[in-house]
């Protein structure tokens, strides 16, 4: 099934961009950040599910009150705070709605400010690896312990300028094939691959990015797409002639839920979605 993300179209509350995505001729839709917080967010879920529409919760919805960057490594007591009452009440809403999965991004080493998020992010030090991944893992293990809907973990993206910016540190979890393996040996890891954040983080760390596509797409059934040049993820199209689409078209779609994350305009999202359509 392909879904279309709530920040592939402009609006303030969710309930406009389940609208203006239904405009467009779809109606599965995965929500994200991007809208704001209202009092009638859950209420207007529900009435879009009884209206037929397709939902899935993914990592930053709904929009907390106050911004945050959610990051379930924290080692900072009131962003692990925030961040595990985010997902519980993210898991809640899911489970209410009756979707099946629901994807959270990997933890990161910082505390990212809120208007670096997706940027450059200033360098700053970082918590320790091993205490953050294994309070990552434990927080994991009491969401799936309490949870319907299966939890899967999105591979993070680091780009080049980060890397530089952090001296060659990197301060994301879960950005190549070496590490989903790491983390696998730990607990029972469910991978929400996003090529697109995989295709920046190769660049960065200098990787081939068909080797590890090779090593991850076989092992995820929950796939986001969107293009980039390889140094940012800019949330680009997905164009039949692009290196990308080749990639892509070597691997069996069968069974696999697939997000849309295309953020340039909505002839982009239907050129991607017929793209994606044509590899089913």
């Amino acid at each position: 099934m392909i879904y279309i993300s709530s920040a592939c179209v402009k609006a303030k509350t969710i309930g406009e961009s389940i609208e203006k995505i239904g405009d467009l001729g779809y109606d599965n839709v995965e929500l994200s950040g991007g809208t704001n917080p209202y009092p009638e967010l859950e209420q207007h879920l529900k009435e879009a599910r009884k209206k037929g529409k397709n939902l899935l919760l993914h990592n930053y919805f709904p929009p907390p009150p106050t911004p945050f960057v959610l990051n379930l490594a924290s080692l900072d007591g009131e962003t692990a705070s925030l961040s595990m009452n985010h997902a519980a009440n993210a898991l809640r809403i899911s489970s209410e709605l009756g979707c099946d999965k629901f994807g959270i991004h990997a933890g990161f080493l910082i505390n990212i400010p809120v208007n670096q998020i997706g940027k450059s992010i200033d360098r700053k030090a970082l918590f320790n690896r091993d205490e953050a991944m294994e309070f990552f893992l434990e927080n994991i293990r009491l969401l799936t312990a309490e949870s319907s809907p299966k939890i899967y973990i999105e591979n993070n993206v680091i780009a080049p300028f980060n890397l530089e910016n952090f001296k060659g540190e990197n301060p994301f979890f879960l950005t190549s094939s070496v590490d989903y393996f790491e983390m696998a040996k730990k607990i029972d890891l469910n991978l929400l691959l996003d090529v697109a954040h995989l295709k920046v983080s190769c660049c960065a760390l200098g990787l081939d990015f068909d080797r590890e596509l090779d090593a991850l797409f076989p092992l995820s059934s929950y796939v986001h797409i969107s293009d980039n040049d390889g140094q940012s993820d800019s949330n680009n199209g997905l164009d039949k002639g692009s290196d990308l689409y080749k990639s892509l078209s070597r691997f069996d779609f069968t069974g696999k839920t697939i997000t849309i994350e295309v953020y340039d305009g909505a002839e982009s999202v239907h050129e991607t979605h017929n793209a994606i359509h044509s590899l089913l």
